[in-house]
């Protein structure tokens, strides 16, 4: 059985209604980031930052998987597929993949704004239920998305290099690949045993770059690690 790993950004839920964030229409266009995701922002203003929470999670509830999602989860039939994903949405367990690594969190759980990694604090949180002042974690501070905001710490990465560094195809779908670290997974696939390199030349890997509503962008190209 041939392991896929699957590398999806905000391009792939943008069809269901889900708004991305950093193109021309993006959400870091409208709104200030370090305000609205960032560990200060949400000290200074804990009420602003569950106001635009609670309404991107009160959008879940009005989207749906798009076929992009189905035909990840449907590709399990046949492989050993893991979804490594940027976005927040739970689009793709909704779809039916069974193995998905969030890198930055999960609109529909909540934790402590004390330790946001604290295993007693993070829980599933009904998404048409607002996150309120006062609401409190396990350990009595105040809940807060569980979402990893900007100076953060990716605490599922590890486990991310480990999955891409065993895959035996790598596919990359609506994401630009600019942010970081995120972005450097690219840098852990391994080379194709096939692959005869010059010594002149850099190790190089074949990566399935799929762009949403660009036309064959399908195609294999070569990205050369540092």
């Amino acid at each position: 059985m041939v392991n896929i790993v699957v590398f999806t950004g905000a391009g792939i839920s943008a069809e269901s209604g889900i708004p991305t964030f950093r193109d021309s229409n993006g959400m870091w266009n409208k709104y200030d980031a370090k305000k609205l995701a960032s560990v200060a922002g949400f000290e200074e203003n804990p009420e602003a930052v569950l106001e635009f929470y609670n309404a991107r999670r009160k959008n879940l509830l009005e989207v749906q998987p798009n076929h992009a999602h189905l035909a990840l989860a449907e590709l399990e039939r046949i492989h050993n597929v893991t979804i490594i994903t940027q976005n927040v949405d739970n689009l793709h367990e909704r779809a039916g993949s069974s193995k998905v690594i969030h890198l930055h969190g999960e609109l529909s759980k909540v934790t402590s704004s004390r330790n946001r990694l604290d295993p007693e604090c993070i829980k599933e949180y009904p998404l048409d239920m607002p996150i309120r002042l006062g609401d409190k974690a396990a350990d009595g501070s105040q809940l807060r998305p569980y979402i990893v905001w900007f100076g953060e710490y990716l605490n599922t990465m590890s486990e991310a290099i480990r999955l891409v560094e065993y895959a035996d195809i790598f596919v990359v779908i609506g994401t630009s690949l600019v942010v970081y670290p995120a972005a450097g997974l690219v840098n852990y696939v391994r080379l194709f045993p096939s692959y005869q390199r010059l010594p002149s030349e850099n190790p190089r890997f074949p990566v399935l770059h799929i762009v949403p509503h660009i036309p064959n962008s399908h195609d294999l190209f070569s990205c050369t690690t540092p």
